[in-house]
């Protein structure tokens, strides 16, 4: 059979049926991974199948889950963002190369070839992906948008495979055909209307917001210097919610997250719990999803957030599922100490997308503005 081809805007790319096949083809069981938009296709294609896919928390946790697959005796491969690469090295280094575990990794590349096409949080892992894994001293292909040549990359990597070595398949940005999200349910209440029944109490709070559509949502409808709108580093909005909350003791902190980012880091809600910030409110719009990569499903359906939160250490938690239910538990918490957990079911809203802060607003001007905004 010859190259399958799908267009876009002329352009000929790997159909995502023909990206699977391939995986099919040298006989890979398990996927595992993070989402990122350029393996969309596949990843909709892949999660079609039960228990092939495995969306894992964080890019070390997918390729430890792909390695234990493999010393089970499963082939495994792991797809990830190289913007999620850091999360990846521990394991890399200190498991797979050190066990000598093929661990086969499609990585896309994100800021590169040219960071000034790209937001500027990818514009340093852009120019150092492939100098990290040249200083590791892992194998890695660089993918055309060919079939043909990810098959001759694939058959190329099974030598890595066979010397007990993992591999690196590099992917540009429009290398893969993307499929079709199909119809999604929404009940009316989703990111945006949470986010404008929450605008009302963030009044005097300094506010984190996770990377992707929340922190562009709420850039869109109440821009303000005190929201610092935290662009890449998933995962880490709490965290950075929590040390302005330890440096001021008597502000209030609101961190607006993502049912997807806090579960790629949530032993920090154990830590928020421990040191218990008086001043902190963590709130959680959970919609089931990556949204900004595509809609792919996170695991948070089988999340309790309120024990969870108990469970960490919260002062309280509160779990709702429309404007009044959130408004009312907004009201509740004013003057009381925490830390406190909201969390917020919302539908997932494909097809729409707020306009990107990095278009209003450079990383430098959003620090100093913010800063000042924390100190006064």
């Amino acid at each position: 059979m010859g190259p399958r081809w799908s267009r876009n805007g002329g352009r000929r790319l790997i159909s995502a049926e023909g990206f699977c096949a391939q995986l099919d083809r040298i006989g890979v069981g398990l996927v595992t991974g993070v989402p990122c938009a350029v393996f969309g296709g596949p990843l909709r294609l892949l999660e079609r199948q039960p228990g092939r896919y495995v969306p894992a928390a964080n890019e070390g946790a997918a390729l430890a889950v792909a390695a234990g697959a493999e010393l089970a005796g499963r082939r495994s491969a792991v797809l990830i963002q190289n913007s999620g690469f850091g999360n990846l090295v521990n394991p890399l280094s200190s498991l797979a190369l050190t066990f000598d575990i093929p661990v086969l990794v499609f990585m896309s590349l994100r800021g590169w070839p040219d960071p000034d096409r790209d937001e500027p949080q990818h514009a340093v892992m852009g120019r150092s992906s492939q100098r990290l894994l040249d200083a590791l001293g892992v194998p890695y292909w660089l993918l055309e948008p060919a079939e043909e040549h990810l098959a001759k990359v694939l058959d190329a990597a099974q030598g890595a495979r066979e010397a007990g070595q993992p591999a690196f398949v590099l992917v540009p940005k429009g290398s893969i055909g993307s499929v079709e999200r199909g119809s999604v349910a929404e009940d009316g209440f989703g990111r945006r209307a949470a986010i404008e029944a929450l605008v009302p109490y963030l009044d005097g709070a300094l506010v984190f917001t996770t990377t992707g559509y929340i922190s562009r949502e709420l850039f869109g409808l109440a821009d303000r210097p005190a929201n610092f709108y935290m662009q890449g580093s998933m995962g880490h909005a709490l965290a950075l919610g929590l040390g302005a909350a330890l440096a001021q003791p008597r502000r209030r902190v609101v961190v607006v997250d993502g049912d997807g980012a806090v579960l790629m880091h949530l032993g920090t809600c154990a830590t928020v719990g421990a040191l218990a910030p008086p001043g902190l409110v963590h709130v959680v719009l959970d919609n089931g999803s990556y949204e900004s990569t595509g809609g792919q499903l996170t695991t948070s359906s089988t999340v309790d957030w309120s024990s969870l939160g108990a469970a960490a250490g919260y002062r309280s938690t509160a779990v709702c599922a429309d404007a009044a239910a959130l408004r009312s538990a907004l009201d509740a918490l004013r003057g009381a100490p925490g830390p406190h957990l909201v969390a917020v079911r919302i539908a997932a809203a494909p097809g729409t997308t707020p306009p990107r802060v990095t278009a209003g607003l450079g990383p430098a001007q959003l620090r100093a503005r913010f800063e000042a905004a924390a100190r006064s």
